[in-house]
């Protein structure tokens, strides 16, 4: 409030002498909501969100065998994104501590006092019950029951159990993360089948490479708030090996989607090229190191980055290979 009362103290002495100040007054309220609004929007963390959603709506075109109904389409995209703020939501209540002291986190709106503990806890359980009702009676009862599995799962089991007192944090707790993919067929079939356990044991399998590289460029900050987070408590070789390894599995199941769900050649070619780049950049790593590369010198953002288009991609044909058989 002092940093706004402040800033408008300074627009007003801008203004022309003899200008009635109460016709600033609506400007202002607009800007205090319009700041507020963004303020909560950034709690549900829409950037996470966004990669979830690329798995969610793929699946669904897998399920359907082309294009899905673009109401269930509709409706799951936009419960699955309250789904996914209000886990975001309750996370920046219970990580504000250590938010506010970690450069990658700490413009976020708790640690920047733009939103109060208590609101942003209610507003991440208001979320969480509008989207499992919504799911509920606008989709089907299945994925109403995984929507709110995964809120409860990433808020008591990674964010309060597993996260600061294990390395092992977000391999389990990337559980969460996968749930999506099984969200999105059942959104479409009202149950499950092999082809989404595969393509959430993708997910699964390619979040632990993904997470750490980003933990290794911000490894000083998890330090210091004493998060257990793999490059803080192993050596660079072995959390690149580690990740390799991941890698590895995660470019196996993805072909092993193929068969699975009888996909086509699209899918297969897409499978095995993004595969073949995902592994260079892990194998680019690992050279790096064993060379004697250390710190910044090793890149490992270069990788979280691809990580991020490999995903993308490789979901992108999920939703296309239906399209063209």
């Amino acid at each position: 409030m002092t940093v706004l009362s402040n800033k408008l103290a300074v627009e007003l002495d801008d203004q022309v002498p003899g200008a009635p100040v109460a016709a600033l007054e609506p400007a202002a309220a607009s800007r205090s909501i319009g700041a507020s609004v963004r303020a909560y929007v950034a709690l549900t963390k829409p950037r996470v969100i966004e990669l979830l959603l690329i798995t969610t709506i793929p699946v669904m075109f897998l399920a359907a065998g082309g294009v899905p109904p673009l109401s269930t389409v509709l409706l799951t995209f936009a419960f699955g994104w309250m789904s996914a703020g209000a886990a975001n939501a309750v996370n920046c209540y219970i990580d504000r501590d250590i938010d506010a002291k970690m450069r990658r986190t700490r413009r976020r709106p708790l640690a920047r006092a733009q939103v109060t503990p208590a609101r942003a806890l209610v507003f991440g359980i208001t979320l969480a019950v509008v989207s499992t009702v919504g799911f509920a009676l606008a989709v089907n009862l299945v994925s109403a029951a995984m929507s709110l599995f995964a809120i409860l799962f990433y808020i008591f089991v990674y964010s309060l159990l597993l996260k600061r007192r294990t390395s092992q944090n977000i391999v389990w707790g990337g559980i969460a993360g996968c749930m999506p993919v099984l969200i999105g067929w059942a959104a479409i079939t009202g149950g499950l089948d092999w082809t989404p356990l595969v393509l959430f044991g993708v997910v699964f399998l390619w979040t632990p490479p993904h997470t750490w590289t980003l933990a290794m460029r911000y490894r000083e900050d998890y330090a210091a708030v004493k998060v257990p987070m793999l490059p803080v408590v192993a050596s660079e070789k072995r959390v690149i090996v580690e990740s390799l390894v991941y890698t590895y599995a995660t470019v196996a199941c993805s072909l092993a989607l193929w068969p699975v769900a009888g996909t086509g050649p699209v899918y297969g070619v897409s499978a095995l090229v993004l595969g073949a780049v995902f592994l260079a950049e892990g194998h680019r790593l690992l050279h790096a190191v064993r060379a004697g590369l250390t710190g910044v010198h090793l890149r490992p953002m270069r990788f979280f980055h691809l990580s991020n288009v490999y995903l993308a991609l490789l979901f992108t044909a999920v939703a296309v290979d239906p399209l063209l058989r």
